[in-house]
């Protein structure tokens, strides 16, 4: 019999959503009729069917037998929630809450070269396990795994904590970035997992809502905690809010988990593509970091890192499309022009949005003189905005399911309050900043949550783990290359301003040092001047700053052309709740093969 264009993986059990009742999809065996082929009868009585290969393969009647129910009481569904916002709150909290800290850190360890590596340890070890924890909770299951990453990230903070030397912590901070990296998205992948297509927007709204307010209080609980405690309990109160989280996994989070023998898993998992897409992207995220710092960017050093990065990522795709049989990464999901267009403006959202958390701060403490405590509240407008829009986002699409609008005017909204972003000075109103942030926050917002459902709309639910870590890796790649690109940006037109600060009688030794960019938001350096050369070099930042926001205005813009591609699907309030184990990759890996020999007879 000639396989169909998308042949189902398996018998899997499929939930309404408006009715609250469960029952089977057609199985696979189903002739076009509906009736049964007499092997399939015998099967269904003795509980077992085979797979290509002949081998039994255990059916979803089995597995609810076997593991705890999938109707889950609102009690029950608010539990897990909790304990997932709790993950993706301490994965986003451990950000930013170091940014206030680590001037502290650097002088209690005395080691200024150490600064900038305790924070990019930890987004080191975030984006290079994202496809990694995906796929081998495929193997696993979700929940195995999102115990492991819990008790990771507790192991990681309490080294950080503990840490007797700057390399201590910063390999533990890589630990934590390892663990965090598996918090957020197996927290995302849980929710594809228990919530139907139609009102899966509302809990990842809530989701980025969390996030929202974690990266916005992370500077602020890191300067208290500096000031009024010690530095290590940035690390230490993830203790007790993790191993709330894990409790309520261990005891209420009830998923399709097949036992997997340990030895079989391990086997199946995609070894040569894990390392090739860690090694390409730890190499490109270092020369990132290096490069500008403390090696020029056309250092052999630099230069190789980046380039072997990229030969590195281009072998990850060819190994994914023509031999992985598990892949951690189906290049199938870029086949489709509307996945792609998502992507993009994933990417785009990205590279914009976190901008705004690195050099609105700049501004706040460079251009209006506040300390990082007081421009950790400066910022709240676009943390409560993004919170908004974000959890209105979510309900409007559950309501609706216009995720194509809501990606559109999120895209237009940043677009816009970007751009406004380019008419900041040292005397902009306070009316007028709050407004823009607001605006910039409002447009962010649904880019949290619109794209992840247009993306699960038009793919199988067998690449629900896969599609949402290739989103979340997308998005932590476009922010490291908007740090390199903002930076190099703003240094360029600092340097620019040499002139202007000599002139304005600034000895050149600290014009030259001020003019780097690098030193800008030195508050000693700049509240040693006299007012009225203060008052030149804050006016030549904020000149500085605005073709920058004016650059990722113009990449927003991109992005909101490219979302009129995404296309339009009606949400299912049918929900097929994806089976894991390796009995479901067999059938998943069969199911790949089959599409492939039905696209080459076209």
């Amino acid at each position: 019999m000639d396989p169909s264009p998308s042949p189902p993986t398996s018998r899997q059990l499929v939930t309404n959503s408006s009715h609250d009742v469960s029952s089977t999809s057609v199985p696979d065996s189903a002739h076009p009729d509906g009736s049964l082929d007499e092997k399939h009868h015998r099967d269904l009585e003795t509980g077992q069917r085979q797979d290509s290969r002949g081998s039994p393969v255990t059916t979803a009647d089995n597995h609810m037998e076997l593991n705890a129910p999938t109707r889950r009481s609102k009690s029950n569904l608010a539990l897990i929630m909790v304990a997932l916002c709790l993950a993706v709150f301490l994965g986003a909290l451990d950000v930013t809450i170091v940014t206030t800290a680590l001037p502290t850190i650097s002088k209690y360890f005395q080691s200024d070269a150490g600064f900038t590596w305790i924070g990019s340890a930890f987004l080191l070890g975030n984006a290079a396990s994202i496809p990694i924890w995906a796929k081998v909770s495929d193997i696993f299951g979700r929940k195995p795994m999102l115990l492991l990453a819990n008790v990771i990230f507790m192991v990681g903070s309490l080294l950080c904590g503990l840490a007797s030397s700057v390399n201590m912590l910063i390999a533990a901070r890589a630990v934590q970035g390892l663990g965090g990296g598996g918090l957020t998205i197996l927290a995302k992948i849980v929710i594809g997992d228990i919530v139907p297509l139609n009102i899966r927007s509302a809990f990842y709204g809530v989701i980025g809502g969390v996030w929202a307010i974690a990266a916005a209080s992370g500077p602020l609980m890191g300067g208290v905690f500096t000031e009024k405690l010690s530095w290590r309990w940035c690390f230490y109160i993830n203790l007790p809010l993790d191993g709330v989280a894990f409790a309520i996994i261990l005891l209420f989070l009830d998923l399709h988990t097949p036992p997997t023998p340990l030895r079989a898993g391990l086997q199946a998992i995609d070894w040569t593509g894990c390392l090739l897409v860690i090694s390409g992207t730890v190499m490109f995220l270092i020369g990132l970091e290096v490069g500008g710092n403390t090696a020029p960017w056309a250092s052999a050093e630099v230069i190789c890192l980046l380039v072997f990065a990229v030969i590195t990522w281009t072998a990850f795709v060819f190994w994914e499309a023509r031999y992985a049989r598990y892949p951690v990464m189906p290049m199938g999901l870029f086949r489709k022009a509307t996945n792609a267009a998502t992507l993009f403006c994933v990417f785009i959202q990205g590279v914009v949005f976190i901008s705004a958390n690195f050099y609105l701060p700049l501004y706040f403490q460079a251009v209006r003189g506040g300390t990082p405590i007081q421009s950790g509240v400066y910022v709240l407008p676009t943390a409560i905005a993004l919170s908004v829009g974000s959890i209105g986002t979510g309900m409007v699409v559950a309501k609706t399911g216009w995720y194509m609008q809501l990606m559109s005017i999120g895209l237009f909204l940043m677009t816009l309050g970007f751009g406004l972003f380019v008419d900041l000075d040292p005397t902009s109103s306070w009316p007028k900043l709050i407004m823009y942030q607001v605006i910039a926050g409002l447009g962010v917002g649904p880019l949290f949550q619109a794209p992840i459902i247009a993306l699960h709309a038009h793919i199988e639910p067998r690449d629900i783990s896969t599609a949402t870590s290739t989103l979340g890796f997308i998005r932590q790649l476009a922010q490291a290359i908007s740090v390199v690109i903002g930076q190099a940006v703003f240094q360029n037109e600092m340097t620019k301003r040499y002139p202007v600060l000599v002139a304005s009688g600034i000895p050149a030794d600290i014009a030259e040092t001020l003019s780097t960019g690098s030193t800008s938001a030195d508050p000693q350096l700049i509240n040693g001047l006299p007012s009225d050369q203060r008052g030149v070099f804050r006016s030549s930042l904020a000149d500085s700053l605005s073709p920058m926001w004016l650059m990722f205005t113009a990449i927003a813009a991109v992005g909101l052309i490219a979302s009129f591609s995404v296309k339009k699907k009606v949400l299912t309030h049918d929900h097929i709740e994806t089976r894991t184990g390796l009995d479901a990759e067999r059938e998943n890996a069969e199911a790949r093969r089959l599409e492939r020999e039905s696209r080459k007879r076209g």
